[in-house]
Order: C-alpha cells, then structure tokens, then sequence
C-alpha cells in the first residue's frame, strides 16, 4: 500500500477518509494522492463554445482554493499531499487516476445512501465499489486510531470468491489483521453445519490462507447475517468481494457489497472479483 488515492469533495466525511488514509500511510510510509471531480454544471462540462471558459475557470478557481483551505488543517500540518482536480465523472477520474499513479487502494468516505436515492441515483461511493479494479476502503466516521485487528471477510464460498480471498488475505498480512471467513446460513438457503464447514474447509484448501478462522452464522438474510456477526466479534472491519454489475443486472440484483457500503456503520473494504 504504497500509494493510497482519496477522491474528495471537501465534505466531512472525505475528510475522515483522508485522516484514515494519513493513519495508513504513517505506519506504510505510503504516498496520499487526493482527487477533486469537479461538479460543474452539464452546460459548461459539454460545451466546446469559447464563450464558457470563463464560468469554466470559476469552477476550477473554486476547487484551488479549496484545497489550499484544506491545507490549512492542523491534521495536515507537514504533510505532503499530491493533488489533482478530475473533469469527468468521479469514477473514470479515479480509474484514470488509479492508472496514472499506480494507487495500491483507495479510501473513500461515505453517508451512505437509502430509499429512492439508493435505487435510481446511488452514491458517488457505491459507484466507485462497483467499477473500480483497486480495493475500496470505505469510511464512515471519524476515526481517532485505526488499527485492524479483526477483519470480516463475507463470501459464498464460490469459485471466483477466491481471487477476492486473494485480495482480502494480501490486505489482511499487510495491516496484521486476523481474518474471519464468513459463510451466513440463511432459510432461503440453508445448509447443515456440516455442510457448510465442507464446502468452507474446501474453499481455503491449497489457498496457503494463514492466520484466519472459519465461522457460519445464522440469520434471515446475508447484510444482517454479516453486520451481526461483525457485532459478535467487535471487528473492525468488514470485507467483501464485488462483482462490479451494471445496469439491468444490477437494478434487479443488487449487490451484497454496495448494500454493505451503503447501510454497514463500519468501515468496509471491497475487492473486485
């Protein structure tokens, strides 16, 4: 984790995601990327004519001077920040970011999103989990200290959550967390205990996975199933991989982990499957 990206609006909870990403990089010695997407009106995005540059250059004036009043905040007091202010939408400014600068994770902040805004608009956040290639820590509060020790990693045990499980124990050494592999036992799918411990213990065999633990736990319905148990063990984190769906499939699918980005009250990180 070498260079970490922070996607800002300036807001106060992309402000907790930066503190969070200044914890990270003091214990990895890593490089803060921030990124601004400017949120100009449609006219003046998509306009060729001369006559708008100079409403253009207002928006980009805003955004300079925003950053140096994020300067000015004591927490950054002798910190290095690299910054850079995008023109598209957020997320193809983080994917051209992530390439440009090579960014080992990105840490967003989040309030979440609920009802109708959840279902037709969702968050700049969820957007990102499901298009981004890098893993997504996502905030939601202020963290005063930000040590993991215990990492929930929420999976169905399928053949393509390995390569998330890939991600997840590569994350998990690199911040010397104890991960906890998750299968939830629902009604609508349910399996024996014996069942599940099999198909488990088959999961992570040959996977080389250290420093874990098996658990299944009961509920009505996976979110809650993950969420509760995350309670269970006071972790302070929860993991999941994503499958990154777009459009009709996703209206009608969702996504386990955009819904955990959305409703979880702890901080979550997701890898693309």
């Amino acid at each position: 984790m070498k260079r970490i990206l922070v996607p800002t609006d300036f807001s106060e909870q992309a402000e907790n995601a930066l503190k969070v990403a200044l914890k990270i990089a003091n214990k990895h010695n890593s490089e803060i990327f921030v990124l601004h997407s400017m949120e100009m009106p449609l006219h003046l995005a998509t306009s060729s004519d001369s006559g708008s540059l100079p409403e253009s250059l207002f928006f980009i004036k805003l955004a300079e001077k925003r950053f140096i009043d994020l300067r000015q905040k004591p927490y950054l007091n002798g910190i290095t920040l690299n910054e850079a202010i995008g023109h598209n939408e957020i997320y193809e400014d983080i994917e051209e970011a992530c390439k440009k600068n090579n960014i080992d994770l990105i840490v967003m902040g989040s309030n979440g999103a609920s009802g109708f805004k959840e279902m037709f608009v969702g968050s700049n956040t969820e957007k990102v989990v499901r298009t981004s290639k890098i893993p997504v820590l996502v905030i939601k509060n202020n963290h005063q200290e930000f040590d993991i020790k215990d990492f929930v990693f929420a999976t169905d045990f399928s053949e393509e959550g390995r390569i998330a499980l890939r991600k997840a124990q590569s994350f998990a050494e690199k911040v010397g967390a104890r991960m906890h592999l998750l299968f939830v036992n629902t009604p609508a799918g349910f399996k024996t205990s014996a069942q599940a411990q099999e198909i488990m213990e088959n999961f992570v065999r040959g996977m080389a996975v250290e420093n874990y633990t098996l658990n299944i736990y009961n509920d009505t319905a996976v979110e809650k199933g993950i969420l509760n148990f995350a309670k269970h063990i006071n972790a302070q984190l929860i993991g999941m991989g994503t499958h990154g769906r777009k459009g009709i499939s996703h209206f009608f699918n969702g996504s386990i982990s955009e819904d955990m980005v959305n409703h979880a009250n702890m901080p979550v990180i997701t890898f693309k499957i």
